[in-house]
């Protein structure tokens, strides 16, 4: 069994010597066209490493002639393979701007999009390459509004959205839970104002009036009374808006001490 084993790796040994002797053989050759069939070989059986090697090569060998949008095409998609989707994205958006009219466009500018989408960061990360994502999809949208990736286009599009409202609830959340609540006031009104239909409005619509009722409550003097009248503005959009909130009855308090400190003649807030 022990001589079986050592002859099994044995084999093993000579098959692996045998097959980078022959790529060494391949990355020497000065027979392009061979290079290139050996190169697409490489990457459909799933070699990236090798049939990027090749293909990266063979870009400036076969530029200006009519098969250079294949190679891009092919190096990117190997790329791909690797993981390097920063690569890829690179030249799979050479390849849109310099080949224009490539039996490819339409793929490499669905994976323009999609290169950006796997590169997008966690939420409380700066989201530019998200916003490119997104950008990317769009376009892609608009250019082929009938092709069969429009409905994927969408929902990763969607995914993104939600990533940047997020961000977007986290940045103006971390003003308001370091109470510092004139900060909080307008982040929490801009992430409403950029994103008006998102999944947090009411935390963020009640955030919102209880860093108005804290900063006016602990105001200066001259101050104090402008602020005290703009947390009861803010109280009666928030409850005309969710009159069921969970939020309500610590709303309601606010808006009961804000009320006596403004000598408001209020009416009953629970008929709201």
């Amino acid at each position: 069994m022990k001589m079986r084993n050592i002859g099994l790796v044995l084999l093993l040994a000579a098959v692996i010597t045998t097959a980078c002797s022959d790529y060494n053989k391949i990355l020497k050759s000065t027979d392009y066209d061979f290079k290139y069939k050996k190169a697409v070989e490489y990457y459909e059986k799933g070699e990236y490493v090798r049939s990027g090697t090749l293909f990266q090569e063979l870009i400036n060998i076969y530029r200006g002639t009519n098969q250079a949008d294949k190679i891009y095409y092919y190096y990117a998609k190997s790329m791909m393979g690797q993981k390097d989707y920063l690569m890829a994205g690179q030249y799979f958006r050479t390849l849109t701007k310099e080949y224009p009219t490539s039996k490819y466009m339409e793929e490499a500018q669905y994976m323009v999009g999609y290169c950006y989408y796997l590169q997008s960061p966690k939420p409380r990360l700066d989201q530019q390459v998200t916003m490119n994502a997104i950008d990317a999809l769009q376009l892609y949208v608009n250019l082929y509004p009938f092709s069969d990736r429009v409905e994927e286009a969408h929902r990763l599009i969607d995914e993104l959205r939600n990533k940047l409202i997020y961000k977007s609830y986290l940045s103006a959340r971390l003003y308001f839970d370091f109470e510092n609540y004139k900060a909080a006031v307008v982040a929490l009104e801009n992430a409403l104002r950029e994103y008006p239909d998102s999944q947090y409005r009411e935390e963020l619509m009640f955030m919102t009036l209880k860093s108005k009722y804290l900063l006016a409550i602990n105001s200066v003097a001259e101050k104090k009374e402008l602020r005290l009248s703009g947390t009861l503005d803010e109280y009666f959009a928030f409850v005309d808006e969710f009159p069921e909130s969970k939020y309500r009855k610590e709303a309601d308090k606010f808006y009961e001490t804000t009320a006596k400190l403004l000598n408001y003649n209020a009416q009953n807030v629970n008929s709201k």
